[in-house]
């Protein structure tokens, strides 16, 4: 089947409480890596392309491997969807370009400027059934171009339940990423996270169905942050969200979870060792090979943690 938008899997993630995995690519490992994962569990899936993604390898490069990846697995349900779009000139090029779904991030503007600018791409993407994301609220960290609040700062900057229904109205999104707690990067946090379940309930109280995004998900699993630091890598206290508190979101209002860091993370861990052990290892394949292995192992995982797995044919 051809690349499909967002609007049935969320409906159906809503609906069923679970959420979709939104994982970003940047090369052929981690899309096959990701791909392998989901054909395997038979679950929907989001890829995401950042505007690093598309300086790093091209559109046309990272088009071509999702077209391959969607003609070999016809069964899956996959959305291509552009991460962090910073403006209206950028998302129109993704919808020309074929994306299926786009985000409008304007969330650093004031609440009224926001809606403008997410309703711009909103009247534009929805000419071509294509859907859109915007953002409430912001994120702390810092992820490619996307630098967030400070982490002393994040709960100050939470999405206000009270401003949603107006700017849902008056903008048409299809989705909001809302600032809950979570934060961009390797180092999110400087103790034990606590998730702002308050405002993931009181958002779906006041707009029942609709689907909510996080962002800033990843959990900086600690199997690869010990490979990383054990093969002559520095990430002390890396921390992330814990993978209980995502489960938990996934079966309240939240129907997509962005995993980025954790990608990198296995992949980098899994070269390290590859270098270490064998130093003499000139040949890309005999590395980015296992790294694709642990990305596709790490997805897996992932796709148990928000309960999407089995879930493709519901989505289709």
């Amino acid at each position: 089947m051809a690349l499909v938008n967002t609007k049935k899997m969320f409906k159906m993630a809503y609906k069923n409480g679970y959420a979709i995995g939104a994982f970003n690519v940047n090369n052929m490992e981690i899309t096959q890596g990701i791909i392998s994962a989901v054909a395997e569990k038979k679950a929907p899936v989001i890829l995401q392309i950042s505007r690093g993604a598309r300086k790093y390898a091209s559109m046309s490069y990272l088009r071509a491997i999702i077209d391959v990846a969607v003609r070999e697995n016809p069964d899956i349900p996959i959305c291509m969807h552009l991460d962090h779009g910073d403006t209206v000139e950028l998302c129109k090029q993704c919808v020309d370009d074929g994306f299926t779904s786009v985000m409008i991030d304007a969330s650093h503007n004031p609440f009224a400027e926001n809606i403008k600018v997410t309703k711009q791409v909103v009247d534009y993407a929805h000419k071509y059934n294509v859907t859109v994301e915007a953002e409430l609220g912001q994120l702390g960290g810092i992820e490619e171009d996307v630098v967030g609040v400070s982490h002393d700062d994040v709960s100050k900057h939470l999405t206000d339940p009270d401003q949603v229904v107006e700017f849902y109205e008056k903008t048409g999104c299809d989705s909001l990423a809302v600032a809950c707690g979570t934060s961009h990067g390797a180092f999110k946090f400087k103790s034990e996270p606590k998730l702002a379940f308050d405002v993931l309930q009181a958002v779906a109280d006041k707009l029942p169905g609709y689907p909510l995004v996080m962002h800033g998900s990843s959990s900086v699993l600690k199997e690869f942050v010990d490979l990383i630091n054990k093969y002559g890598g520095k990430m002390p206290n890396a921390m992330g969200v814990p993978e209980a508190a995502i489960s938990k979101a996934a079966k309240m209002a939240v129907c997509k979870v962005n995993i980025d860091t954790d990608l990198r993370m296995a992949m980098t861990a899994k070269i390290r060792q590859v270098f270490a052990e064998k130093p003499s290892e000139f040949d890309p394949r005999n590395y980015l090979g296992p790294a694709r292995d642990a990305i596709k192992a790490m997805v897996s995982h992932k796709l148990d943690v928000l309960g999407c797995t089995g879930k493709a044919g519901e989505c289709l």
